[in-house]
């Protein structure tokens, strides 16, 4: 009895451990949701803007 006794135990502290995780981990998935929302409607208001993105290496200026 008592060894069921300490398996319980242990994996109700098993399941309390992961439950942390999760919720800590939902934490930083909304946190990233909120910053790529962010950046998604900065870029929008760039384009509705007209003022270009970043020029990547393999493009030419403009001025060419």
């Amino acid at each position: 009895m008592q060894h069921l006794e300490e398996k319980i135990a242990h994996l109700t502290r098993t399941v309390d451990d992961l439950s942390m995780v999760v919720a800590k981990q939902q934490d930083e998935i909304d946190r990233l949701t909120r910053h790529v929302a962010m950046l998604m409607q900065r870029e929008a208001e760039r384009a509705q803007e007209g003022s270009g993105g970043v020029i990547l290496g393999d493009e030419r200026p403009p001025h060419y």
